[in-house]
């Protein structure tokens, strides 16, 4: 008996077919993407990372924020494997409920820097698609006051055709030290379905992860050309990994806090 005969050598039937259109357009879509996304914010992402190197060899934290949706981008460098130690999340209680909010942003920083320590010359991460909301306006605004620099991830195509909803008319771009474009559309879906009217294919999580790791991964190049040791965690899943993980933790001790 071939191959090809035997039942058990057979792809599934799933595996012979190719994905729809819309998969394939999207794909190419992330695709191009990445590409602008690398070539857009190059000079920025070596100022952050220096920023955040500095920071880290003077034994600071890099600090992360995302209302709603963009949370999901800022736990991609919380606690992560491979990651640094040293980044703590400005959590978000409501989940993006009172994002729009007037006020709650800047309440949510005042407790968050009186809990865990935030300090002069460490670096703020604000994530926010459109720029426009008060939380993450509030937060950048709470982090400079507090002496920190700001960085932005943000769509500059969306937020710089969007008015603000802050009572400062300011939008987050406006307020950053640096900003890291996300390069994606309006609205953030980019395939048209049909004749709806409507788009589909989110795009924002594949490029803010994307410059989030590229901002950690130019802080650790930073660190490694000055001469310091880049504070770096294990996987708890391979052997020491967990004791490794605790005793680099505990120079941050009462000062990381990671979404649930």
């Amino acid at each position: 008996m071939n191959e090809t005969s035997d039942p058990g050598n057979r792809p599934p039937a799933d595996a012979a077919r190719p994905l729809s259109g819309l998969s394939a357009r999207y794909l190419t879509a992330c695709d191009r993407l990445v590409e602008e996304t690398v070539s857009a914010n190059a000079k920025a992402l070596r100022a952050v990372g220096e920023a955040i190197g500095q920071s880290l060899a003077q034994g600071g934290v890099l600090h992360v924020f995302g209302s709603g949706h963009s949370g999901i981008v800022a736990r991609e460098i919380v606690h992560r494997a491979g990651g640094l130690v040293p980044v703590s999340a400005i959590v978000d209680p409501g989940g993006g409920w009172a994002e729009v909010v007037p006020g709650y942003g800047g309440k949510l920083f005042e407790r968050y820097a009186w809990q865990f320590g935030f300090q002069p010359g460490e670096v703020a991460i604000v994530i926010s698609n459109s720029g426009k909301n008060p939380s993450p306006v509030e937060i950048a605004l709470g982090a400079k006051a507090a002496g920190g620099t700001v960085a932005a991830v943000t769509s500059l195509p969306m937020s710089e055709t969007t008015a603000s909803a802050h009572p400062s008319g300011k939008r987050l771009f406006e307020i950053a030290d640096h900003v890291l474009d996300n390069r994606t559309p309006p609205g953030d879906a980019a395939l048209p379905v049909g004749n709806s009217g409507l788009k589909t294919a989110p795009l924002s999580t594949v490029s803010g992860c994307l410059l989030l790791n590229l901002a950690v991964l130019e802080a650790i190049a930073w660190m490694e050309a000055a001469g310091h040791e880049p504070p770096l965690l294990r996987s708890v899943n391979l052997p020491g990994g967990r004791e490794h993980n605790n005793r680099l933790s505990e120079k941050y001790r009462g000062r990381l806090s990671r979404p649930l």
